[in-house]
């Protein structure tokens, strides 16, 4: 701004010194030059027609289904249904990048800043409660193999475009880190490098059936977990523990505490379908579903990650597909009474 204001002062010394060069026909040259007002429409009408033809060649659908997949441990030996083996995570996120999914941050899908490449899918990978097994650091700042974290890099550059993001929902746990130095250390590093950092209350407690002021207390320790150590990266989005709501869903999401406020753009239950586009009418920022990861056998046949990616690849007109343009939001017109009316300005209905 300040570089063209100190251009136009410069013209009207210019004027002031030269006045030949600066009487009325200048204005008059000036308006046989600028385009009319129907040139700027066909323009406008031109990049539009470019744009549509885009999207259609995608196959845009930016009101499709999203996958929101949930992870806790990565550990050699399971002992729970929540576990994988690092074998099982990098074979599930191998299987991501070959399907043509992009991952995106929980911050980024609630407040739709979806910047993918035309004709891929969306896909939020989310952290529950700050597991060593997720993300551990040697002393250069190198992930430890076998990590989660050092699997999603890994498996980010053996495929390029697949993005290195992913959201941790922390507790006070920490990574199993011991010293405040060490949690801002991890979490910085987090920042850092394109990760996004979200609240999952402070001591994982049950919110359902707690009163309001016990609900505010225990999430706005968790936020203040976080911002006290990233003031950079306040969180945007919260998971309830164990997916449980409060008696109140609205407490979760918006909340004050001693003159600190709350303010989330989405929050994420446990299970167990894919979630709804943040420009569709039916998404819900105080529901977000989240799918379980598992391979199609016992209770995980129908309802974990690998029954859920082979249902939206069987059923593509369900599922989120770009246009690659973060501008607008593209979709068959046949989807049209599905678009949230708050984003028709966006609309790019072909």
């Amino acid at each position: 701004m300040v570089h063209f204001g100190l251009v136009r002062i410069g013209l009207a010394a210019v004027c002031a010194v030269a006045v030949s060069g600066c009487m009325p026909w200048a204005g008059d040259e000036a308006k046989k030059a600028a385009p009319p007002a129907k040139r700027v429409a066909a323009d406008a009408e031109a990049t539009k027609a470019v744009r549509l033809a885009a999207a259609k060649k995608a196959g845009a659908n930016e009101l499709g289904q999203i996958p929101v997949l949930m992870y806790h441990r990565i550990v050699d030996r399971p002992t729970t249904v929540d576990d994988l083996t690092p074998q099982q995570f990098r074979a599930e996120l191998e299987l991501l990048a070959k399907e043509n999914y992009v991952p995106i941050t929980a911050a980024e899908y609630v407040t739709g800043r979806i910047g993918i490449p035309a004709g891929k899918h969306p896909v939020v990978l989310t952290f529950d409660d700050s597991s060593p097994s997720q993300v551990t650091l040697d002393g250069t700042g190198t992930p430890k193999a076998g990590t989660a974290l050092a699997i999603l890099l890994d498996v980010a550059r053996r495929h390029p475009g697949f993005r290195p993001v992913g959201t941790f929902y922390v507790t006070k746990d920490m990574f199993g880190l011991a010293t405040p130095e060490e949690h801002a250390q991890v979490l910085n590093w987090l920042h850092g490098n394109g990760f996004d950092i979200g609240n999952h209350t402070r001591d994982h407690l049950n919110l359902r059936g707690r009163d309001k002021k016990a609900v505010f207390a225990e999430v706005m320790a968790g936020h203040k977990l976080i911002t006290d150590l990233v003031k950079e990266a306040p969180p945007v989005t919260l998971a309830l523990p164990y997916g449980n709501q409060p008696n109140q869903p609205e407490w979760a999401r918006k909340g004050t505490v001693g003159g600190q406020t709350y303010n989330y753009g989405g929050v994420f239950l446990a299970g167990y379908t894919p979630a709804a586009s943040p420009f569709a009418k039916d998404f819900n920022p105080l529901a977000i579903p989240r799918i379980r990861s598992g391979e199609k056998k016992g209770d995980c046949k129908r309802f974990c990650s690998i029954a859920w990616l082979d249902w939206l690849k069987a059923n593509p007109d369900k599922r989120f597909t770009s246009d690659g343009d973060a501008t607008s939001v593209a979709y068959p017109k046949f989807k049209e009474s599905f678009m949230a009316p708050r984003f028709n300005s966006y609309a790019l209905a072909y």
